[in-house]
């Protein structure tokens, strides 16, 4: 069966192959997205129902994506058939226009040819090498509407999918609020002083002030900073699925440059913490909105911001992929008018997670510490 499929793509790569990838890719996200529910119904049940919800979560986000690119491939595919099928409906309607003046011809006249005898043998030779021909566009054509008409069939079941896969995932992130909220069990390395975090944060007006007085506001110290990520540095997996919007040192649409990386991401991604760290601040900060900052060793802070709702808070000892947080949905409402294929793909992207690294509290490229080659 492999070898016939193959067969079939070499002799119509345009039809029959696009199609199957559609198919494919959105059978393997359907499956991704039976597997997330699985684990759904597993988590409420696990022992550490944080982690357990925070996989469930990342598996509905992969799931998703994957079929909202299955959608938009299905989406094309049957924009390009039903092109090649309007022309080929001229054609047909040319040829049978044809065919039709021949037929309201009398028998005899119709075997006559101009050119004489020898003309009318040499229409019919042309006649019988058109026939073939004829019936290839035939075929090619019963087989594009055979395409066509499994694409829509696709597309209805995935878009169904999608919705289900949606709520799912929206219970799954309440769910783990409802987990964050519960959980007591996370080591604490040093407490927060409120009211000099509060005094910090007012007089603060600039990152790097703000990232110098962190020291100052921890009591109760029962721990240092881990010495050295253990030769982890440029292999960093991203805090949150997404793609890279801009770089280091870019200047944004105001023109503004700041030194770390932003990446584009889905509304109410997950964002995760890329290494075990600690939280030395989670909240609002300057113009950065809500913000979430790691240290995952002595002299090494992460900043992420962006974020709509954060957990955890200031001093608490995280393990690697513990959940740090969610963005924002900024665009729900106009979700609708933004998609131009019905599943969200128009404002798919719509949030920004902005990431800065500080060591020695100075500024380094982030790309020199995350995988930032790979898109979410």
């Amino acid at each position: 069966m492999r070898w016939l499929v193959f067969g079939i793509c070499l002799l119509f790569p345009g039809l029959v192959c696009a199609q199957q990838e559609s198919a494919e890719r959105a059978r393997a996200a359907l499956v991704m997205l039976e597997e997330a529910s699985t684990q759904l119904a597993e988590a409420e049940s696990a022992r550490d129902r944080v982690r357990a919800l925070t996989e469930t979560i990342q598996a509905f986000e992969a799931g998703l994506s994957a079929l909202r690119g299955g959608l938009r491939q299905a989406s094309i595919r049957e924009e390009q058939l039903s092109a090649q099928l309007l022309v080929r409906d001229e054609e047909i309607a040319a040829l049978l226009t044809v065919l039709q003046r021949m037929g309201n011809k009398p028998s005899p006249v119709a075997l006559l040819h101009p050119g004489g005898p020898t003309g009318t043998a040499r229409a019919g030779m042309l006649l019988a090498e058109m026939t073939p021909a004829l019936n290839a566009r035939a075929t090619s054509l019963r087989r594009d509407l055979e395409d066509l008409q499994i694409l829509r069939g696709m597309q209805t079941d995935a878009a169904d999918r999608l919705a289900t896969g949606l709520q799912e995932v929206q219970a799954a992130r309440t769910a783990l609020n409802q987990a964050i909220a519960e959980r007591t069990e996370l080591p604490t390395r040093f407490v927060n002083d409120p009211v000099r975090e509060a005094i910090l944060i007012a007089s603060a007006d600039t990152l790097e002030g703000f990232a110098r007085g962190l020291e100052r506001i921890s009591v109760e110290e029962t721990g240092a900073a881990p010495e050295t990520l253990g030769g982890q540095k440029g292999d960093l997996p991203l805090p949150v699925q997404g793609i890279l919007l801009r770089g280091a040192g870019e200047a944004d649409a105001a023109g503004i440059k700041r030194p770390g990386i932003i990446l584009a991401t889905r509304p109410q991604a997950i964002v995760t913490s890329p290494v075990a760290a600690t939280i030395r601040y989670t909240g609002p900060l300057l113009d950065l909105g809500q913000v979430v900052i790691l240290e995952p060793q002595a002299q090494v802070l992460f900043v992420l911001a962006g974020l709509d709702t954060v957990y955890g808070t200031a001093g608490q000892v995280i393990d690697a992929g513990a959940p740090l947080g969610l963005m924002g949905d900024a665009a729900a409402k106009n979700r609708s008018e933004l998609s131009t294929d019905g599943d969200d793909t128009g404002a798919e992207r719509s949030e920004t997670l902005y990431i800065e690294v500080r060591q020695d509290n100075a500024p380094e490229d982030p790309s020199l510490w995350f995988r930032t080659d790979k898109d979410g």
